[in-house]
């Protein structure tokens, strides 16, 4: 069943775009926020390495600021993917599911430098992923 023309957002021509709607576009909010978030606690670790704790002998050891880069980077990639994402871009979704699992996945390598920030943010993650996964795109 299709939505009619009338309640979808149009072009100053008249013709209706395509947006995100229900859960997709509420997973690409999460991933804008998620993503400046991530923005700024890689800020945070470029900016002053003792921002966060410093674990010894751990496997995934970096040094802060390299930390500070990976989450700087991945933050910039998940806003971006959470804009295409709301404009409905087939791209945004599907990078949106490969940048939040790797978003999870890089937070779990970071549980023991912030802990609780980093659970919520797998949990976020997981979140954004099936959003995305149950997307259905209006026709």
């Amino acid at each position: 069943m299709s939505t009619p023309a009338a309640s979808r957002p149009a072009v100053p021509g008249g013709s209706p775009t395509t947006f995100a709607t229900g859960f997709a576009m509420f997973a690409g909010v999460l991933m804008i926020i998620a993503g400046i978030w991530s923005v700024l606690a890689g800020f945070a670790a470029i900016l002053n390495d003792e921002v966060y704790v410093t674990t010894p002998q751990y496997v995934y050891s970096f040094d802060i600021t390299g930390w500070g880069w990976i989450h700087l980077i991945l933050g910039v990639l998940v806003a971006v993917a959470g804009v295409g994402v709301i404009q409905g871009a087939t791209w945004g979704v599907v990078f949106g599911i490969a940048l939040a699992s790797l978003s999870a996945l890089v937070n779990f390598a970071f549980i023991p430098h912030y802990p609780v920030w980093s659970i919520l943010i797998i949990a976020l993650d997981v979140a954004i992923i099936w959003g995305l996964a149950t997307y259905r795109r209006e026709a």
